[in-house]
């Protein structure tokens, strides 16, 4: 009886790792990889060319901002039969990212936006509204730039300032609010690391969010603009939330 419960007890360790875990836990359905970018890239590509230049993607309102406007709509593709399985990654398939296109006019570019951060960022956009309904000013900290403020933590019930995991790094990001009190996230930790370590020729008045875009599969989704200033990430002088 014990030398069957020795083999019984690894047979079971191996089945909860392996068909038996749960399919939203499996490795292939965390981070998107450049295989399943290209497979979608591929599938968009051939979509545009028998579209004549069409889109699979989702209609979304014209003030949404530029990472969040153009979801794919997987169903288009499998009508077509250009996919024969969607990501593991996809929210669409049980993973956490939902799959955007970036550069729909010029260069129609497949990426990913992390799902999690849109559930952090909604939780907080719904505090910040219950305090502006109550108080008729949105729950302003510190001035930061124009248009730019840090958010009172403390007047929305929170103890510590919120921060949300960058899909970029180990770091945390702060958040803040514009004149509108709409959340955004705050890039520019990341974008000062990314100005350093890779070669690019943005200028000061350009958007540099796309330096994160040129090397990575993620959207800053929730982000301002910014430009560059003697080689540092900075808040552009326009602030739209886009």
């Amino acid at each position: 009886m014990k030398r069957f419960l020795f083999i019984l007890l690894p047979l079971t360790a191996l089945l909860l790792s392996g068909c038996l875990y749960p399919q939203n836990k499996l490795a292939k359905n965390q981070v998107p990889n450049d295989q399943q970018l290209e497979m979608v890239q591929n599938a968009v590509d051939t979509y545009q060319e028998k579209k004549n230049g069409l889109l699979p993607i989702k209609t979304k309102d014209q003030d949404t901002p530029i990472f969040q406007k153009y979801p794919i709509e997987f169903s288009k593709l499998k009508e077509l039969n250009l996919l024969n399985d969607l990501p593991g990654t996809s929210f669409e398939n049980g993973g956490h990212y939902q799959y955007v296109i970036i550069h729909p006019e010029t260069d129609p570019t497949v990426k990913v936006l992390d799902l999690r951060t849109t559930e952090e960022v909604r939780s907080l956009q719904v505090k910040v509204k219950f305090y502006r309904d109550n108080n008729k000013y949105p729950p302003f900290g510190d001035f930061v730039a124009p248009g730019v403020y840090e958010l009172d933590h403390e007047k929305i019930g929170m103890d510590e300032p919120p921060m949300v995991n960058s899909p970029y790094s180990d770091q945390k990001l702060p958040v803040y609010l514009d004149e509108q009190g709409r959340v955004y996230i705050d890039y520019r930790k990341d974008l000062y690391t990314y100005l350093r370590k890779e070669e690019h020729s943005y200028e000061q008045g350009e958007d540099i969010r796309y330096l994160l875009t040129d090397h990575t599969p993620f959207v800053p989704a929730y982000s301002t603009t910014y430009t560059v200033e003697n080689g540092e990430p900075v808040f552009s002088k326009a602030q739209p939330s886009t």
